[in-house]
């Protein structure tokens, strides 16, 4: 279990952030003294979750700071927005989530499967496999490429336990009422990787009050701050293929 741990992707990246310049470890004044794996779950052949406990010393105040850790690693949601008849919705699914025990909206989203790190691909190809929307990779907006450099552009939305860290991107396209109605409701999902996935279509000005989701909410809150800088590009006459 332990050479599995430190010989994944997870694992190897979680050292790399904890050294970059912006990394715990940069400044000199802490440092890690030992890891303890404690758990890993294999997808296949891979690493796909990983839990540890780092011993990660404040050397000033010579005190541990909590330090334990599930990896799962990067992961992209998309912000699907679809105008029809002077209305703009966006595309959600619905899933059963376990760990909170219950039935969550949320955008597509997916891990990255590999360590190419291709995000954009990502995405696209979990549409796909989640709504079964055909989106064009040069349509898509990475909403967290517009943060500061200094954040690492990417979003963290449990920084205290997981080192998940989210792309977040934006995809705006039109669509004819009839689409909009064949859209709400369809199942869709990967049945081999117990992926029960329902697709709902909401009108965007009801969104942030229908879901709980953080990637939601958080998409939402960049598309409206981007859009006020004009920094999205203009909608173009591309319409969402199913």
């Amino acid at each position: 279990m332990g050479l599995n741990a430190i010989e994944s992707s997870l694992f190897k990246q979680w050292l790399r952030n904890i050294q970059t310049e912006t990394g715990i470890l940069a400044n000199g004044e802490m440092s890690l003294k030992q890891v303890f794996i404690q758990g890993v779950d294999m997808f296949g052949k891979r690493v796909g979750f990983l839990k540890f406990k780092a011993d990660v010393i404040d050397k000033k105040a010579g005190k541990k700071i909590p330090g334990i850790v599930f990896a799962r690693g990067p992961a992209v949601a998309v912000l699907i927005l679809l105008e029809s008849e002077g209305e703009t919705y966006a595309v959600l699914t619905e899933q059963v989530r376990v760990p909170v025990g219950r039935v969550i909206l949320e955008l597509p989203a997916g891990m990255l499967d590999d360590d190419k790190g291709d995000f954009v691909g990502t995405a696209v190809r979990e549409v796909e496999e989640e709504t079964g929307i055909r989106l064009n990779l040069e349509d898509m907006v990475d909403l967290t490429a517009l943060l500061d450099s200094s954040t690492g552009c990417r979003v963290f939305p449990s920084p205290g336990g997981c080192d998940e860290e989210i792309s977040l991107f934006l995809y705006r396209g039109r669509a004819d009422k009839e689409i909009i109605t064949q859209l709400h409701g369809k199942e869709t999902g990967l049945r081999e990787h117990g992926e029960l996935i329902k697709v709902h279509v909401v009108a965007y000005e009801k969104l942030w009050r229908v879901t709980a989701d953080a990637k939601t909410l958080v998409a939402i809150a960049l598309y409206e701050m981007a859009m006020k800088g004009g920094l999205v590009p203009p909608l173009t006459s591309s319409s969402a293929d199913t």
